[in-house]
């Protein structure tokens, strides 16, 4: 059966795990997070596929060994595309966030993207393919981002937001809405999906071997 949206459950279901992030409540909803949280993004997955690429749903355990955090389990459920620049996806009781790019940048891709950033002609095509996607709604991450320019580069930068970054991702976030819940999210994703493959490609095409392998 192919993807039909969203089961509006998962907010409730993500709700209720924030407030109680143990492993007796996960074992008492555990059939319930299959059913209507786990089962739609499997369809979503197969339905993105054929188009975009063999996708990967992280499991729903969260890595605690360097946290303070101890909780268990993550409060939403994520999909990402198995390529050096990925797709993403995930939903949680926030809504849905689709994007995509690079997010463990390799020190030398991170070195290639700044000398872009720094001559004038790559700039532009960059700044070309940013406006497009703003339009979209897309955002660059800052997460992790310098709080001024990298060494070599004037603080005083006309690009200095860019020269800043450590993620080369963009994403776009939506409230909940009633077309997550109907088959018409499918092709939304797919669409906001297309809009991330021009991002993606910039990459692709201007950073080439500097990129991590698959």
């Amino acid at each position: 059966m192919g993807f039909s949206g969203f089961d509006r459950d998962v907010l409730s279901f993500y709700t209720e795990l924030r407030g109680d992030n143990t492993k007796e409540w996960w074992a008492a909803n555990k059939t319930r997070f299959e059913r209507h949280v786990h089962e739609p993004m499997l369809q979503l997955a197969a339905d993105l596929e054929a188009e975009f690429g063999e996708t990967k749903i992280f499991r729903p355990y969260r890595d605690v060994r360097f946290s303070a955090d101890k909780s268990p389990y993550k409060l939403h459920i994520g999909m990402v595309t198995r390529a050096r620049v990925a797709h993403y996806v995930h939903l949680s009781e926030e809504g849905l966030l689709t994007g995509g790019g690079v997010f463990d940048v390799p020190p030398a891709a991170l070195a290639r993207f700044r000398e872009l950033v720094d001559d004038d002609v790559s700039a532009r095509s960059l700044e070309s393919v940013l406006s497009a996607l703003d339009e979209r709604e897309f955002e660059l991450s800052t997460r992790d981002a310098l709080r001024t320019a990298p060494r070599g580069y004037p603080a005083d930068h006309p690009r200095v937001e860019f020269l800043r970054l450590k993620r080369l991702a963009i994403g776009r976030s939506d409230p909940p809405a009633e077309w997550m819940w109907t088959p018409d999210a499918g092709e939304i994703i797919r669409e906001r999906w297309r809009a991330v493959s021009e991002w993606c490609g910039w990459l692709e095409g201007h950073l080439g071997e500097a990129l991590p392998p698959r």
